[in-house]
């Protein structure tokens, strides 16, 4: 019998006896057995912070982003493996890639987040605040990665996405992880793990897996530490609620399930393809994963006009669709992961039916294909009409997790906002219309008590990834039932993993500290000039002080020429009344080009290309006669990675360029982006 195990403190190990048997749920046939008794978490969560932590912390945010990009193209190499076990959980080859490929997807999508951060291991937030007349005292924030552990405890729907898109968040951050997936799919886990820590990508101790009950492990969590779980709501407040966690004021992360709506606009007709769309997505909603998913629609919610046409059309695509082995031609619905949720559900299911009608489907006369209905965990699909929701409202509280929903009326878009807001709190809503102004009543109506809201037309259909697929770049969590909680998110989710700091010093030291330039701080002057220097020997605050330049008429007519700008205040004296012009006044992207004039040193050399410039501002009109010249000061060094063996070494130089006039005053600023050459690939 296979025995499934955990990885924790550099080994596989078994726990003591068996805590869960693991079953097949499409035959119903013992696939396994796990157990997590007898493992000392006190140690299991030292050895992440000391091992793992150190190592991770060592780790620049474009070093992390490199390792988690390597280990998502390593997992996309050998994918094909997860879904033969993946199929074990009764998940159809889309339910699957959902998934695992959505899984490795969230890799993907936080390593090219690295763009966004520093070359350093820590990440620098905002801008400075000037804290004195002088400048020579201001204050910044920095954000450093928490010097502890994250524990995930995730539920059994996504074994593989669960844990990834967690994960690819803290290990982006510089934190460890100590991952507890539901002990009745932890099988399908344990199988990525393995080849996780055999692939040697991530530091030893990053990556600890617990298969089993896990009871203890958060037992031994402290301040710096971070507690995330997904599953049901009554559980995760048992979780947040307990001593350690309120003593040590550890945060805790909770996602929760919810009771999601889908709104079917007014306009939304049937004959529209918003209409068409509505039906194939409430379905959808229904039938993937079975049902088994946290974002999955419980509530659609329809013009009172339109509820027989909505419940036929449900009806129908539901009565075409296949339920049983997902290796069988033409299943298109597997089965719930256990036995033990097919109970679950019809409890839910039994309770609903007493206050709201079943239009469709019947928990013991279906048809399976392929499989024994009775040994499989498959449940069938279940449409309920409730006629009456402000009065029979256990709809807005009661969620069978499977494939399970309930349509109901609403009289006017207001109707339809109060009645989404009446499930307390979800992860996600939707609402599909062909009308915007219909659409942004929706969307700010409801809002405050929803976590995303997809808007569904014809006109994003195609591309849309649909109402319960949550992006990593966009948070995931939402108020009140759904836990009040919040991942991913891109930058967001992050900066979870991160302790905000406000630093407060001298310019010069605040820039040391962030090697990021700041305004006031030491501008040695660079000898040679800093287009002669690689990228290793260029350092952040020396400058360049150029040569000046006398602006004349002829210059602003001239550029007016070349660049087709004659927009009065540039060309007509005579239209300047009332305006803050005194008289013509240079085009600021002159005063921008001449300055790249003054800066650059036109010879061959390190400076590959410039290729943008960020964050230009015009401060001060220059008329002619007006003197100006420039501070060209590095301001950040970025490293980047080669892309292939032959590809050129190089890094991403920011430049401020301060252009100033014959009284000292700035003028114009703006930040050049550069791609300067390394000392290894010089002539």
């Amino acid at each position: 019998m296979q025995r499934y195990q955990s990885y924790v403190q550099g080994q596989w190990i078994d726990g003591d006896g068996v805590e869960t048997n693991l079953y097949n749920a499409i035959t119903g046939d013992k696939i396994g057995e796990t157990s997590s008794k007898g493992i000392d978490y006190e140690s299991v969560l030292s050895y992440a912070r000391k091992t793992g932590g150190h190592q991770l912390r060592k780790m620049t945010f474009q070093e992390r982003g490199r390792m988690l990009k390597a280990l998502a193209l390593h997992l996309m190499s050998i994918k094909n493996k997860y879904y033969e076990v993946s199929a074990w959980s009764g998940a159809t080859k889309v339910d699957s890639w959902i998934d695992i490929e959505g899984g490795i997807g969230n890799l993907f999508a936080n390593a090219s987040l690295r763009r966004q951060f520093p070359d350093l291991p820590y990440y620098v937030d905002g801008t400075a605040a000037p804290l004195s007349k002088g400048g020579s005292f201001i204050g910044h924030h920095i954000m450093v990665p928490k010097q502890g552990v994250a524990v995930h405890i995730n539920a059994f729907n996504f074994p593989i996405w669960g844990m990834l898109e967690k994960v690819a968040v803290n290990l982006m951050a510089g934190v460890p992880a100590v991952v507890k997936p539901s002990e009745f799919t932890c099988y399908l886990t344990e199988v990525m793990v393995r080849d996780i820590i055999a692939s040697k990508i991530l530091p030893e101790g990053s990556l600890q897996l617990v298969c089993g009950l896990g009871r203890g492990i958060i037992d031994h969590v402290t301040s710096e530490d971070v507690v995330t779980f997904t599953g049901s709501a009554a559980t995760g407040k048992v979780l947040k609620g307990m001593p350690r966690i309120l003593e040590e004021s550890v945060p805790f992360n909770l996602e929760a399930d919810s009771l999601n709506a889908t709104i079917l606009g007014e306009h939304a007709i049937p004959g529209t393809p918003e209409f068409d769309l509505f039906i194939k997505e409430a379905t959808k909603e229904i039938t993937v994963k079975a049902g088994q998913k946290c974002t999955a629609v419980r509530r659609i919610i329809v013009p009172e006009n339109l509820v027989g046409e909505v419940q036929e059309g449900i009806a129908a695509r539901l009565a075409s669709t296949k339920i049983g082995d997902p290796s069988q031609e033409g299943v298109r619905m597997g089965s719930l992961a256990t036995r033990t949720q097919v109970d679950r559900v019809r409890e839910n299911v039994e309770l609903l039916a007493k206050s709201q009608q079943i239009i469709y489907g019947n928990m013991d006369e279906f048809v399976v294909v392929g499989a024994d209905k009775d040994k499989g965990a498959f449940f069938s699909p279940i449409l309920f009409y409730n006629d009456d929701p402000y009065t029979k409202t256990d709809v807005h509280n009661v969620e069978a997790f499977g494939p399970v929903s309930t349509i109901m009326p609403y009289k006017s878009m207001d109707d339809a906002i109060e009645l989404s807001r009446m499930g307390k709190g979800s992860l996600v809503s939707s609402i599909v219309t062909p009308n915007d102004k219909e659409a942004t009543e929706y969307v700010v109506g409801a809002a405050s008590m929803h976590g995303r809201i997809l808007v569904l037309n014809k006109d994003c259909a195609k591309e849309s990834t649909g109402h319960g697929s949550p992006m990593p770049l966009l948070t995931h969590g939402g108020p009140g039932r759904a836990g009040g909680g919040e991942e991913m998110g891109g930058k967001r989710g992050i900066m979870h993993y991160l302790q905000r700091t406000a630093i407060q010093g001298h310019p010069t030291t605040i820039t040391a500290i962030t090697q990021q330039f700041q305004v006031g701080a030491e501008m040695p002057e660079a000898n040679p000039h800093v287009f002669r220097k690689h990228f290793e020997e260029l350092v952040i605050g020396e400058t360049v002080f150029t040569h000046k330049h006398t602006v004349t008429t002829t210059d602003i007519v001239n550029f007016a020429n070349v660049s087709g700008d004659n927009f009065y205040a540039h060309m007509d004296e005579t239209s300047l009344d009332g305006t803050i012009f005194e008289e013509r006044v240079a085009h600021g992207y002159f005063i921008l080009s001449k300055a790249a004039g003054l800066f650059v040193d036109p010879k061959k050399g390190p400076v590959l290309l410039n290729y943008g410039i960020d964050e230009a501002r015009f401060t001060k009109p220059v008329y002619a006669g007006a003197t100006i010249g420039v501070r060209f000061t590095v301001k950040e060094k970025i490293d980047q990675e080669k892309r292939s063996e032959d590809d050129i070494a190089k890094g991403i130089v920011k430049f401020l360029v301060d252009v100033y006039d014959e009284t000292g005053e700035t003028v114009g600023l703006a930040t050049i982006l550069t791609m300067v050459r390394k000392l290894d690939q010089s002539e």
